[in-house]
Parts: structure tokens; sequence; C-alpha cells
């Protein structure tokens, strides 16, 4: 299993050229677009939640509105084909039909809205930096962008607890505990009837609970490598270590069907633009943010609470 435990450089020399090197102030938008999505599939801690991307826009103008979605709370009817003589024949012609009743289906566009923004204000001197410029300003970007998707997990992390549409309890870390939790969210998901990867991300007490869990040995063909304390499956669920920081207080766990949700972000701005307070540019950088989730896919969503235990 893949640990987010070390900072990605993207390395990428691309700022040097380009139509608008003379000009005073240079737009950096695609290319931190680019930025966000690579960093994103790799340090995204819950990626997956969102189909394992973001959706990342250059030169965003709309201040409230991200995109618009098309939804439909007409309910499925399931009928049956009616063969009776007089059913769009006989007294039954051109008043009646054999497939009963026609619904019309009506979309609504639902507009999804930014929920929150971000910014990065830096300053390069030419006097000071020690560096080439153009690779200050890459570098820069590569590490403003690790620092947004830092801020994305904290957003992603309290929209998964907020979405939940299901929750369960654990009152402590013993083996028969865990076990009786995850029987009860593979219960939960079956009678449901959702389709898809489970996934479980939990935090560093539950996953140790899990690795070494009596169920977890060799004898029962369990993926679990106690060497390197990683397991990868457990009940049918697919299970990542998450630090205790990116979980809602009083939440252990998060569960859901991979997929379920959409994030995105839109980019303002990224620019290097010339300073009136000293010898060199401001790297400057705005945008917005935001997540969204179909209501009916809330009950997709199931998070694990920790009760304290009061001793009597």
């Amino acid at each position: 299993m893949t640990k987010n435990t070390q900072p990605m450089k993207m390395q990428l020399q691309f700022f040097a050229a380009g139509d608008n090197n003379d000009q005073a102030a240079r737009s950096y938008q695609p290319q931190f677009k680019e930025l966000i999505r690579a960093v994103f599939q790799k340090q995204a801690y819950f990626r997956d939640f969102f189909s394992g991307e973001i959706e990342a826009l250059d030169g965003v103008q709309h201040n409230e509105t991200a995109f618009h979605v098309k939804t439909s709370d007409i309910p499925v009817v399931v009928g049956t084909y009616n063969k009776d003589a007089n059913v769009a024949f006989g007294t039954g012609t051109a008043n009646s039909s054999r497939f009963g009743d026609r619904t019309e289906i009506i979309y609504q566009d639902t507009p999804v809205p930014y929920t929150w923004e971000w910014s990065f204000h830096e300053g390069i001197d030419r006097h000071t930096v020690n560096n080439n410029f153009d690779a200050a300003v890459a570098d820069r970007l590569d590490l403003q962008a690790q620092a947004k998707i830092h801020q994305f997990n904290n957003a992603h992390s309290t929209f998964i607890s907020n979405s939940a549409g299901h929750s369960e309890a654990l009152e402590e870390y013993s083996a028969d505990a865990v076990l009786a939790l995850f029987n009860k969210l593979s219960k939960y998901y079956i009678n449901i009837q959702a389709v898809g990867t489970k996934v479980a991300n939990v935090n560093a007490d539950l996953y140790n609970a899990i690795v070494d869990h009596p169920l977890t040995t060799s004898a029962k063909n369990s993926n679990t490598n106690i060497d390197t304390n990683t397991v990868l499956m457990f009940k049918d669920f697919v299970i990542r270590e998450v630090p205790d920081s990116l979980l809602q207080d009083g939440e252990v766990a998060y569960a859901y069907i991979a997929g379920v949700a959409k994030a995105f972000t839109g980019i303002n701005t990224a620019r290097a633009i010339e300073s009136e307070d000293f010898d060199g540019r401001a790297l400057q950088g705005a945008g917005k943010a935001g997540e969204f989730i179909l209501n009916d896919n809330k009950k997709a969503v199931a998070k694990v609470t920790k009760v304290e235990i009061v001793a009597g």
C-alpha cells in the first residue's frame, strides 16, 4: 500500500520561455492547474472519494458557481405490461396504453457553488534569491501546489464527515470490537445494494488493530504484511491509513464507495508581477474550491465515531 510520506518534487522547468517573457506580468494559470492535478493524484488522502482526481479550471471569472449538474428527483416506476383485451384495443382504443401511465422526465440545472478560497503571496528579489529567477518561480509554484493539496485534504475531511449518511460507533480497538464494526459496515453496504469498491480510511490506532487482527494471517490467505505494517483489504474494504488530524474530532474512520463525489477548484490568477517595493517580482495566486455529492450518494458514506468508556 502506498503511503503519502514523501513530498513530491515536480521539477518542472517550463516557465522560462513564452510569449509573455518581456511583459511586466507573467501568467502561470495553465501550469499551476497541471501542478494542482498532478500533486492531487499523489498527495490527496481522499482522492478515491472524488474518483481519483480534482477538476481544476484556470481563468475562472465566476465568483459563486463552479458548474451546473443536471439532476432529476423523479422516481423510477416499475409497472407491468397490461394485456387486457380492452387496454389499447376494444373499448380502450386510443384512450389507454398497455404500458401504463407515462411519466415525463424533467431535469433541473442544479448550481454547484464554490465554498472556500485559497491564495498565496510571495516575493522573489533578484538581489537575494541566489538562484535562477525562473527556476525559483517553478520551484515555488510546485511547493504552493503541495500546500494547496494540504488545504484540500482538510476541507475534504470535513466534507466527507458532513456528507455521511450512516454512522457506527467503536468502543475499543480490541479484535472483537473491530471485527464487529466491519461486520456492521459490510451488512450496511450490502443492504443498501451499494455497487463499487468499498474503502475505509482509518486512523493509526484502528489501522494497527486491523494489521494485528487474528484474521489477518497467511493461513487465512490475508494480504497483510506485518514486516511493513501494511494491510490492503479487510472484510472486503480497501484499508487506508490517514493521519489522525485528517479525521474530525471524535471520528476514527470514514467508509465509502469510491467515486461518489466530485472535488474542484477554480484558479482566478497565478502570476509573477514586477514589484515597486523591491527589485524583483511578486508571485501571487488566488482561487476558489469546493466539493459536491448527490444527496442519493450520501447513503454510501459512513463514519465511525470513537465512544469513550467512562469507568463507573
